[in-house]
């Protein structure tokens, strides 16, 4: 049994998410933003469509999510993107500057949510992102009883959709997982827990490292295979004083992110093989 003693926050049925996403870039020297000619990562044109677009538009066509804010990328930026203009001068979205990382952008951007609003974080390079993968992690994470809680998605069957991908692989006793780019924070204790994702980011190519907030001993099974990704997070529970916990998805699409040259061909393709003939590009 887990130490924390605090429950996590009840919610009405009703109660809709308020989402963040992150935009901001960062580094404006990023190969993808000269491959692709664009100035900001948010914008660049995944089958024609802005990855932020993409994003907005299934948050809007979720029945889980409310007011969308969006934390960058910079108003020069913004105002290059027409789409994307108007649906922050019309209200439908907020934008907020970003700050210097993104931990401290999504804690900044919380704090502007009232603290019984459940939040949903997610990121603008998630150009797969639809709604019903959203509804699914939302409905999920709403009755899991948690504070925070982690989209993961299978390896096998991420593999089993797109063989030969290259994915950043969390490999513990029980299966192998990658993320999501999508995370539920449920009670108010849990957006602290956005002060300490200040040390995970820095090392989140690195699972190992990131191993290391649950102590040398998780660490070492972690090394040996045999530390279980329940184990983990319940050591990672007891050290932040929160209840954690992954959320299974069932979509190979949700850990679909485009960070590199590569992720961007692979995506470009994914979607233009998805498209009906008639409607794609010559």
């Amino acid at each position: 049994m887990l130490r924390v003693e605090h429950a996590p926050m009840t919610h009405n049925a009703n109660t809709t998410y308020h989402a963040v996403i992150l935009a901001a870039d960062r580094s404006p020297n990023d190969p993808l933003l000269h491959h692709a000619g664009v100035s900001s990562k948010a914008l660049v044109e995944i089958g024609g469509t802005p990855m932020i677009l993409r994003v907005l538009k299934a948050l809007e066509a979720s029945e889980e999510v409310g007011q969308r804010l969006l934390s960058g990328p910079s108003w020069s930026s913004v105002e290059q993107a027409a789409g994307l203009r108007e649906m922050i001068r019309s209200g439908a979205v907020q934008w907020l500057e970003n700050q210097a990382t993104p931990s401290a952008s999504a804690y900044s951007a919380m704090q502007t949510i009232d603290s019984r609003s459940p939040v949903l974080l997610t990121t603008a390079d998630h150009p797969l992102l639809s709604a019903e993968i959203t509804d699914y992690f939302c409905r999920q994470a709403r009755n899991s009883g948690l504070d925070l809680a982690v989209g993961l998605a299978s390896y096998a069957r991420i593999q089993q959709a797109f063989p030969g991908i290259r994915k950043t692989v969390l490999k513990f006793r029980d299966g192998d997982y990658c993320g999501c780019n999508l995370f539920a924070f449920l009670s108010p204790a849990a957006r602290e827990a956005a002060d300490h994702w200040r040390r995970v980011e820095k090392q989140r190519k690195k699972p190992w490292r990131v191993a290391s907030m649950l102590g040398w001993s998780a660490v070492f099974r972690y090394l040996l295979g045999r530390l279980s990704l329940t184990g983990g997070l319940q050591g990672l529970s007891e050290r932040l004083d929160l209840r954690i916990g992954a959320i299974h998805l069932p979509f190979a699409d949700a850990a679909i992110d485009v960070d590199t040259i590569g992720d961007y061909a692979f995506a470009q393709q994914l979607i233009r093989n998805r498209q009906p003939d008639n409607q794609r590009p010559r």
